[in-house]
């Protein structure tokens, strides 16, 4: 598309802005640079107060009365929805039922749909406050939506094989950070003491549970720090754990606390469909990250150069250790890493891709 001809394009999100790390890190941290390109509009499904109770046990009622009104607001959407040129859908247009909107919009009113996803959502992920609403979810629409779709943006390219099943015209979009306006802290390494850290929400805290035994063996060797940074304190049965709570106004100051990153996952379907967000976050601040072997890992993180890769414990215990016990080494993949984010991971790198969703072709920067 000629940059003198503008789109006009609608952003479908499931959660108020800047509360949720996937939409901020996906769809809203691209916003302040499209006003060159694109006319844009955001549309949310949850208000501000059920946005807070969404994940809190009990509040039933206040929780069912703040979707009714989401869906509402959607269905009242339609009518503006239909002056836009490309609807961009970030993960779902509904949390429950069936893909009745994004139907309407690609089958009756012809809109191209833009449908973006960062993990495996066509399986089911609960958790125990949220499992109620869970069993209302379909998850059998991501491959119907994924066939509607003009285009398909994928955070990998696990994801990407899903989408392709269905539709040709799939691509795949990582996970980005901006390093100019936020992750753009130069990490100094700590002179008191060895840091450790690990962020991520409440629905992630349990694979902190594959590591677990390897950190507290790690400890009884050396005198590290453990850092977790999440919404939910996990209260860790180990020496010099340490819970930050996430904090938006402090997350980036927190993250560069940190001298090494990891992220253990799970050897199964949902943990593959993850986008190595928390790798991303350490590595764009100069933190070397010590990751599983699985999904998109391996190719985010170079072992050896910008961090390590773990196929077991023994992975784990030896890389953690290594890093824990060289100054000089962390500070050299680090660096590495840095160059890594904002040449691959970054706002800047990526911007082209997501614009030519969009058919609006630009050059990188």
């Amino acid at each position: 598309m000629p940059l003198d001809v503008r789109p006009k394009v609608a952003f479908i999100c499931p959660y108020v802005h800047d509360t949720a790390p996937g939409q901020r890190f996906r769809v809203e941290l691209y916003q302040p640079y499209l006003a060159e390109y694109m006319d844009f509009k955001n549309f949310y499904f949850l208000d501000e107060k059920t946005n807070g109770l969404l994940y809190k046990k009990g509040y039933f009622f206040q929780k069912a009365f703040g979707v009714l009104k989401g869906f509402l607001r959607r269905a009242f959407s339609i009518f503006e929805l239909r002056k836009f040129d490309y609807i961009f859908i970030f993960r779902e247009a509904t949390p429950l039922g069936p893909p009745i909107i994004e139907w309407l919009l690609a089958k009756i009113f012809r809109k191209k749909l833009i449908y973006d996803f960062d993990d495996a959502i066509w399986i089911s992920n609960t958790t125990d406050n949220n499992s109620m609403i869970g069993k209302l979810k379909w998850h059998s629409k991501v491959a119907k939506i994924c066939t509607w779709a003009y285009k398909n943006s994928c955070g990998n390219n696990y994801l990407k094989s899903y989408a392709e099943k269905w539709n040709k015209n799939s691509f795949r979009i990582p996970t980005v950070v901006d390093t100019v306006r936020m992750h753009n802290i130069k990490k100094i390494p700590s002179e008191t003491s060895i840091n450790l850290g690990w962020t991520g929400s409440h629905s992630s805290l349990v694979l902190l549970n594959e590591i677990l035994p390897v950190l507290k063996k790690l400890h009884e060797e050396i005198n590290f720090k453990f850092f977790v940074i999440a919404d939910k304190n996990p209260e860790l049965d180990l020496d010099g754990f340490e819970f930050i709570e996430w904090n938006r106004e402090t997350e980036i100051k927190d993250l560069a606390k940190i001298d090494v990153g990891i992220m253990p996952l799970r050897n199964d379907e949902w943990c593959k469909g993850k986008c190595g967000f928390k790798a991303i976050q350490y590595m764009s601040l100069g933190v070397p990250a010590v990751v599983s072997n699985l999904g998109v890992n391996p190719i985010i993180v170079e072992h050896g150069k910008n961090g390590f890769v773990c196929d077991g414990p023994e992975d784990w215990y030896k890389n953690i250790k290594t890093l824990l016990e060289d100054k000089e080494l962390r500070s050299s993949m680090g660096e590495d890493a840095h160059k890594r984010v904002e040449e691959n991971y970054s706002v800047n790198s990526i911007l082209p891709d997501f614009l030519n969703l969009f058919d609006i072709h630009v050059s990188q920067a």
